[in-house]
């Protein structure tokens, strides 16, 4: 693979591809916007800007989209509050503000990008029985144009589940990336699209010869053997089996922790999940293999001593495997780093910016110093411009199917990668 350093080509004039970004974190929002405005520079007109800002900036949300326009000019913008802020400075330098003000902006210019933006009232959502084009008329963007999709969701919508699937039903081929934004007391919503603060749920489409790929980290690792579901009502799980026993899930963990060291049996207690085995069933695009089987990583939710019972916050059905996963700081490190190591050694075309939403329980929390998950990403693909936001739940696919998340890191990998026939770069 040729080497690639995705700054060489922020110098470049129209049209040619650019990511301008900047980072602040200033005590007030008028210092923190000149700061931004200042770093990014005052060059021509982007095709997206995308906005990451801190909750310490609540109040103060309606004036900020106003004011960035003032100093900086693109096409379409899109951002969110979060609950942290990921963002790269002017000197190339990415960082995590997880605690206090910050505001991240980053400017791309995509030639041949067919960028849209809609705002959507959750309020009441179509039908998913009914026809696709049903939800494609209610975003309002057509599913030739989109190739892949930044989802943002207020923390005040409902049937966010529902709403991710409507997506999927709509826009199969579609990668999503996003997350829920972060709430805040303030008496508006925590999303920015164009020059307004939203509520409901917001979709930014990349079409034409840009996408994002993703790349979901879960932080987990497996332990035990993988188990098939026998037993099953609704989204609790009444029997397992290995290939040999059948007992109760309850009698399979204890026989997983027999065979854990005393240390891991202390993560037991409080950073337990259940993998349930999702596969693709979709074709692969644009020359890209999906992977044909992963784990979804879920919460356990409660345990019935009768009968040993396990309730887990996923529907599930007989016949799917199973697995208990353990998430701690060195299991997330390794996941991420080979997950994309492996998506670096599946593309050809350079990343050109790297999206990273990530949950509020990664962070400094999980790896215990800062800027853990961007250090990852950097260590794969070094002076990658990186932005996004600390999220209060994860947009993201696994196994071919876009699903809500918990303490996960789900990345947006930009790339060029034209359509048949065009010359755009």
């Amino acid at each position: 693979m040729p080497t690639f350093s995705p700054f060489s080509w922020l110098q470049g004039a129209s049209p040619a591809p650019q990511c301008r970004t900047g980072l602040s974190s200033k005590p007030s929002l008028d210092e923190a916007v000149r700061d931004v405005v200042n770093q990014v520079g005052r060059r021509g007109e982007a095709d997206l800007a995308l906005v990451f800002v801190s909750t310490g900036y609540a109040s103060d949300l309606p004036r900020l989209l106003p004011m960035l326009q003032n100093g900086l000019r693109a096409k379409h913008w899109f951002g969110c509050a979060g609950g942290g802020v990921v963002g790269t400075n002017a000197d190339g330098h990415a960082s995590e503000l997880e605690q206090g003000p910050a505001l991240s902006v980053t400017l791309l210019c995509l030639p041949g990008a067919d960028i849209q933006t809609s705002v959507l009232s959750t309020d009441q959502l179509p039908d998913l029985d009914g026809a696709s084009i049903n939800w494609q008329d209610w975003v309002g963007i057509r599913p030739d144009a989109s190739r892949s999709q930044i989802v943002l969701i207020d923390p005040s919508c409902r049937g966010i589940n529902d709403l991710i699937s409507g997506l999927d039903y709509a826009y199969p081929e579609a990668e999503k990336i996003g997350g829920i934004a972060a709430p805040h007391n303030a008496p508006h919503g925590s999303l920015l699209v164009d020059q307004n603060v939203v509520t409901g749920a917001a979709v930014c489409s990349i079409g034409g010869d840009w996408l994002f790929d993703t790349v979901v980290a879960q932080g987990c690792r497996p332990i035990g053997p993988v188990f098939a579901i026998e037993q099953v009502q609704r989204n609790v799980l009444l029997e397992l089996n290995d290939g040999t026993t059948t007992s109760s899930p309850v009698a399979c963990l204890q026989r997983v922790l027999a065979d854990l060291s005393e240390p891991e049996r202390e993560l037991v207690r409080h950073s337990l999940f259940l993998g349930i085995e999702r596969r693709n069933l979709q074709l692969p695009t644009a020359g890209v293999q999906p992977k044909d089987s992963a784990f979804l990583i879920r919460n356990l939710i409660g345990v019935d001593p009768n009968n040993g019972a396990v309730a887990v916050a996923e529907r599930v059905r007989a016949g799917q495997n199973v697995q208990f996963h353990l998430r701690e700081a060195e299991a997330s490190r390794q996941e991420a780093l080979a997950l994309l190591n492996q998506h670096m050694g599946e593309v050809e075309e350079p990343i050109r910016f790297g999206l990273l939403m990530a949950c509020l329980g990664r962070g400094q929390g999980l790896f215990g110093s800062p800027d853990g998950d961007v250090n990852l990403g950097r260590s794969v693909m070094p002076d990658l411009p990186i932005a996004g936001a600390f999220c209060n739940g994860e947009i993201g696919p696994v196994a071919g199917t876009t699903h809500l998340h918990g303490y996960t890191a789900c990345w947006g990998l930009l790339r060029y990668a034209p359509i048949s026939g065009s010359s755009n770069r």
